[in-house]
């Protein structure tokens, strides 16, 4: 990337001293020329993501998973939703597998353990900008098991239910917030077809509401990453 061009990044942290520290330590690398880039806005809720995200379209969101009145998973859903097209890195105190499972089934192209920060952000960043997926080297074998292991579950939840391909599809597609006209387009079917669908997904799933299916999905695990 040129220096003449730099990457553009969002701070989401609501803890103010680990955000001057992430400050400081973006800045450094800015000005020894590994990364540039520039910091366009911080936020530390929700509604502060989705309003600087609209107003500046950052390159990069670099997202900690607890927040003012929300949480980091809640936002990466909602990045989707509006249609956020940028790379979004968590930086979390989590080492879980399943935290860092959840976060990256819900769209975030990498995940830096936060007392590592200082070791594995730089590469972290480079990695996700090229549009590859950045994990430590010592949760990326858990994680890959851990995935096969959720791929096999929903395959049986589906299976369980009677969901047909088609209606997996719609329903993946359902999850990520798109329009009955945009599941449509992605399938190559009319939307007539789609709302047929849909009232099939609902009946499977006992669900009067796309926001119950959606949920109901999540819930038992039936779509995958």
């Amino acid at each position: 990337m040129a220096s003449d061009n730099p990457l553009t990044v969002l701070l989401v942290e609501d803890n103010e001293r680990f955000r001057q520290g992430l400050r400081t330590l973006l800045s450094f690398y800015h000005g020894n020329g590994s990364l540039p880039l520039e910091i366009v806005g911080e936020a530390n809720s929700l509604d502060q993501v989705l309003k600087l995200t609209a107003e500046k379209s950052p390159d990069l969101i670099l997202l900690d998973l607890q927040l003012v009145g929300s949480d980091g998973i809640s936002v990466l859903f909602s990045l989707k939703q509006i249609g956020y097209s940028g790379k979004v890195l968590v930086l979390s105190a989590h080492q879980e597998d399943e935290w860092v499972f959840r976060a990256m089934q819900a769209g975030a192209s990498g995940y830096v353990f936060k007392n590592h920060l200082g070791t594995q952000l730089c590469e972290a960043i480079s990695t996700v900008t090229k549009s590859e997926i950045y994990l430590p080297s010592e949760v990326a074998s858990r994680f890959f098991r851990f995935f096969q292991a959720y791929s096999d579950s929903c395959l049986r939840a589906c299976h369980q239910l009677h969901l047909t391909d088609r209606e997996q599809e719609v329903l993946y597609w359902l999850t990520q917030g798109a329009s009955n006209e945009e599941i449509a387009k992605h399938l190559y079917v009319t939307v007539a077809t789609v709302k047929a669908h849909l009232t099939s997904i609902f009946e499977k799933l006992k669900v009067n509401s796309r926001t119950q299916a959606i949920v109901t999905a999540l819930k038992l695990g039936l779509v995958r990453a």
